[in-house]
């Protein structure tokens, strides 16, 4: 489980690409490398990764063909990039909301909006997934816990302060980008569980 409280940026320094996986190897920061060990779970732009090598503060994942088509780490090139977060423990403090690291889908960037201290983003994401954007409800947007705006239809926009700015990678984000989304597996549930109940009662 993950809090979408991203710990840090960590920078690409090797892509190795076989055949249907790739491997990639990151400089993790400092503070969390302690108590890594192979087979730790990393979350990468809010997708769990497993360890599967460290050399130092290089840390080595391997990438099946779906987390690559179906995440924006495939697109991912040497130097770029990645919000990470380590798996979190019982007794930790869930500063945002309850993530499994399994990304569902990829939504578009489509509109910036910059003010003095602050910044709204605007994103749309396939249609299917629309049910489950609720205005104040949870979104993970890259790894990242966050509270959604407004929703229209299939779109929705996060509103962000400067230190989400400067300690992810969303402030890097251009036009036409796509964000890994995990919808808030509570909503989901409940979603999915109203739908059925309605279902069959009809």
């Amino acid at each position: 489980m993950f809090t979408g409280i991203v710990q840090g940026m960590a920078r690409m320094v090797a892509i190795e690409r076989l055949e249907g996986l790739n491997r990639h190897v990151i400089d993790l920061p400092e503070p969390l490398l302690k108590g890594l060990a192979h087979g730790a779970s990393v979350a990468h732009n809010g997708c769990c990764l497993s360890v599967t090598g460290i050399e130092g503060s290089l840390v080595s994942f391997d990438l099946m063909r779906e987390t690559l088509a179906l995440t924006n780490l495939g697109v991912l090139e040497v130097g770029d990039y990645v919000n990470v977060e380590r798996a979190a423990r019982l007794g930790d403090e869930v500063g945002g909301h309850a993530m499994s690291g399994h990304v569902m889908c990829m939504a578009t960037l489509i509109s910036r909006e910059d003010a003095p201290n602050n910044c709204r983003l605007w994103f749309e994401l396939p249609q299917q997934w629309a049910r489950f954007l609720f205005d104040k409800g949870y979104i993970g947007v890259d790894g990242i816990s966050l509270t959604i705006g407004e929703v229209q239809d299939n779109r929705f926009c996060v509103n962000l302060i400067p230190d989400t700015l400067a300690r992810t990678v969303i402030g890097t984000r251009e036009i036409g980008e796509g964000v890994n989304i995990e919808i808030d597996p509570q909503t989901q549930t409940i979603v999915e569980t109203v739908e059925r109940v309605l279902a069959t009662r009809a």
